[in-house]
């Protein structure tokens, strides 16, 4: 499988680029709305080998966090590739996250292209998915404007004293974002108790 790609940005087309490794040109399906791709430029692509009958593609992203959406999203019925990159190509990481997490199939509806099955599909196969993705990984998709950097801190306090990620973030979103990382921590001891 090839995982990543680094080289010379050669050609851009519609939805792919072609980067130049080593003399051989890869045809790379990617989001190039979203991204400044420059003919001429290095560029490391994170990517994902798609192989069907007589056909390989190759999908990548400038984000490890968008890949490991990209194929979060394969997992979902329905949803092939060309799908999957359609949806990233429309709304970010954080956005999908986001509406994953609360249970927003709305908010996924309103992409072009996406039905309310589709929509509810991704939210009800991907919620507890998303929610054990690597702390690493989501640091950066955490970080939304919904929640503050306390809420952050005892959300990481609570997965380490061994709550699942996802109820530890459900319990900590309704408390109080201003309060500090302690004083949250100990309101969620008191409703649930430790595992």
């Amino acid at each position: 499988m090839i995982r990543s790609l680094e080289g010379l940005i050669s050609t851009l087309t519609e939805n792919s680029v072609v980067v130049t490794v080593n003399g051989i040109g890869y045809q790379v399906y990617t989001n190039i709305n979203r991204h400044h791709f420059v003919p001429g430029e290095m560029v490391l692509l994170h990517t994902h080998l798609v192989v069907r009958e007589n056909v390989l593609d190759l999908y990548g992203f400038t984000e490890a966090d968008e890949l490991a959406y990209f194929e979060l999203l394969l997992d979902v019925p329905k949803i092939g590739p060309k799908s999957a990159l359609q949806i990233l190509c429309q709304a970010d990481v954080n956005l999908l996250h986001t509406s994953i997490i609360q249970n927003d199939g709305d908010q996924l509806h309103k992409l072009s292209g996406i039905g309310k099955k589709t929509a509810s599909n991704i939210v009800g196969f991907l919620s507890e998915k998303v929610a054990s993705l690597p702390l690493s990984l989501n640091t950066n998709i955490i970080a939304s404007p919904q929640l503050s950097q306390n809420q952050i801190d005892a959300i990481d306090a609570l997965i380490t004293l061994g709550y699942d990620a996802n109820e530890a973030r459900t319990y900590v979103t309704k408390l109080n974002k201003t309060e500090d990382t302690k004083t949250l921590v100990q309101a969620v001891l008191k409703q649930i108790p430790i595992p």
